[in-house]
C-alpha cells in the first residue's frame, strides 16, 4: 500500500489484505467496467431518442400542464430500461412509495398478490398489511396476498413456484429482486427469466412485477426484456446516479404504467399533469451519471467481499460471484462487531464523519437497526452506507460507493474497526 493511506490510522493486516483483495478481483473488476460502459453508452443513447434539451431542465409550477421535461425524462428512462412506457417523479417519496403506488396501481379487491420470493422487504409489508394494523393497506381491499417459500438454503423453490402460480392463478407474481434483510441470494436475470418463463406458461394473464431496487445497471440485460410486466425503484438508489434529490419510477407495460399514473394522480388525468418544480436538472443529471455510479458501487462491493474474505469472515456474494444488485452482506457475527462496522463504513465518509452511529427504532422496522451513511442526500443508499438490524445472524449489508477509490476506502475503515475489535 502506498503512501496515500497516510492520511488514516490504518492497521497493517488490513492494509496487506486490502493489497491481496485488489490482486483477487481484478478480473471481476474489467468484467464491471465493461457493464459499466455499456449502460453508459446505452443511457447516452437513451437521451438522444428523448430528443433531451437544455430547455427541459426548466421546472414547472401548478399543474404542470406541457412538462416537457418531465415527458422526455419518462422516455429517457423508458428507453434504459427497454420499457413501452415509464413514469419518473420527484414526489416518490421512496422505492416502498413507488412499489406501492405501482401495487394498488394494478391489484383490486380479491385479487391475489403472490410473492414468489418469500417474504417480501421489511418496509412493504406494512403497506401489504403482513405486519402492523395500518389503514389503507392493500388488506383493508380485500386483497390477498400469498407467498411461496424459499428452500432451505435461501434460493428459489421453482417447483412449488410453479405449483402455486398454477393452482392460485394470481393477478399478480411478485418477484422481489434484491435479499432486503435476508440472507439468500439475489437474483440476476437468469433466475428473473427462470420464474417469468414458468407464470408465463403456468398462468399467462397474471402481472408479472418486480421490486427492482439495488438492480437498476447492474447487468447488461433488463428485466423487462425477459418478461416482467412492471417495475419499481427508487432515485436515491442505482437509478438516481447520487444526483437525484429524491424520487422513483416505475417502468413497463404501457397500459400498466398508466394504470399507476392514475394512482398516482387522478384517474383520466394520470402522467399530464405534476409540477416539476425546478427538480429537472438534477433528475436528468442523475440519470446520466446513473450507470457509472452504479458500477463504482458494484466495484467497492467486490472490493470489500474480497479484502473481508481474507480476513476470516463469511461475505455474499462472493467476490467472484455474479450479482443481481449493489449490496454485499458481511457476516459478523455478534453485536459489537456489527456496530464497530458501521462505525468505520461513517468514519469514512466525507459527509458527517465525526458521527457515531448508534442503534434505534425506525419506521417500517421491527427491529432495532444501526445505520451508517455519510451522504450528500439523506438515506441515499446509493452512496456509501451499511445497516442491519440488530438480530441473528449479525450480518451487515453494505451498499454504494459514489466512486471506487471513496467506497475502498470507507471499506477499509470498517475493516480496521473491526480488526481492533477483536
Amino acid at each position: 500500500m502506498d503512501d496515500k493511506m497516510k492520511f488514516f490510522d490504518i492497521d497493517k493486516r488490513v492494509l496487506d489484505a486490502a493489497d491481496r483483495a485488489m490482486e483477487l478481483c481484478a478480473d471481476r473488476l474489467r468484467e464491471i467496467d465493461e457493464i459499466q460502459e455499456y449502460n453508459q453508452i446505452k443511457m447516452i443513447k437513451a437521451f438522444q431518442e428523448a430528443g433531451v434539451r437544455e430547455s427541459y431542465f426548466s421546472g414547472s409550477t401548478g399543474y404542470g400542464y406541457d412538462d416537457f421535461g418531465r415527458d422526455a425524462l419518462d422516455r429517457v428512462y423508458a428507453y434504459a430500461f427497454d420499457a413501452e412506457d415509464a413514469l419518473v417523479r420527484h414526489n416518490f417519496v421512496s422505492g416502498t412509495h413507488a412499489l406501492t403506488v405501482a401495487l394498488f396501481g394494478v391489484l383490486r379487491p380479491n385479487d391475489t398478490m403472490l410473492s414468489v420470493t418469500g417474504m417480501p422487504y421489511d418496509t412493504i409489508r406494512s403497506a401489504i398489511g403482513i405486519e402492523g394494523s395500518y389503514p389503507g393497506s392493500l388488506k383493508d381491499f380485500d386483497i390477498t396476498f400469498e407467498k411461496t417459500d424459499l428452500l432451505p438454503d435461501g434460493t428459489l423453490d421453482y417447483a412449488q413456484i410453479e405449483k402455486d402460480i398454477t393452482a392460485k392463478k394470481p393477478k399478480m407474481v411478485y418477484i422481489q429482486r434484491s435479499r432486503g434483510y435476508s440472507t439468500r441470494p439475489t437474483l440476476t436475470w437468469r433466475e428473473i427469466k427462470k420464474i417469468c418463463d414458468i407464470s408465463k406458461k403456468a398462468s399467462p394473464k397474471s402481472i408479472i412485477m418486480l421490486d427492482n431496487c439495488y438492480g437498476e445497471f447492474v447487468e447488461k440485460i433488463e428485466p423487462l426484456t425477459i418478461g416482467v410486466d412492471l417495475m419499481a425503484g427508487s432515485l436515491i438508489k442505482n437509478a438516481g446516479g447520487g444526483i437525484a434529490p429524491t424520487g422513483g419510477y416505475i417502468a413497463g407495460r404501457k397500459d400498466l404504467v398508466e394504470m399507476c399514473a392514475y394512482r398516482l394522480t387522478t384517474p383520466g388525468t394520470g402522467k399530464e399533469i405534476g409540477a416539476t418544480l425546478g427538480n429537472n436538472r438534477e433528475l436528468f443529471m442523475g440519470a446520466y451519471h446513473a450507470p457509472h455510479v452504479t458500477g463504482e458501487a458494484l466495484k467497492t462491493a467486490v472490493f470489500a467481499s474480497a479484502l473481508f474474505e481474507l480476513l476470516g469472515f463469511d461475505t455474499a456474494p462472493r467476490y467472484s460471484d455474479p450479482r443481481g444488485d449493489i449490496i454485499q452482506l458481511v457476516m459478523l457475527g455478534d453485536e459489537e462487531k456489527l456496530c464497530r462496522f458501521c462505525e468505520g463504513i461513517q468514519a469514512g465518509s466525507a459527509v458527517d464523519s465525526i458521527v457515531s452511529p448508534v442503534p434505534s427504532d425506525m419506521p417500517g422496522y421491527e427491529s432495532k437497526v444501526i445505520m451508517a451513511a455519510g451522504a450528500f442526500t439523506l438515506g441515499s443508499s446509493i452512496e456509501l452506507s451499511a445497516d442491519a438490524p440488530l438480530r441473528e445472524p449479525y450480518a451487515v449489508w453494505m451498499q454504494g460507493g459514489l466512486n471506487f477509490h471513496g467506497g475502498k476506502l470507507g471499506v477499509m475503515l470498517a475493516a480496521n474497526k473491526v480488526i481492533k475489535s477483536l
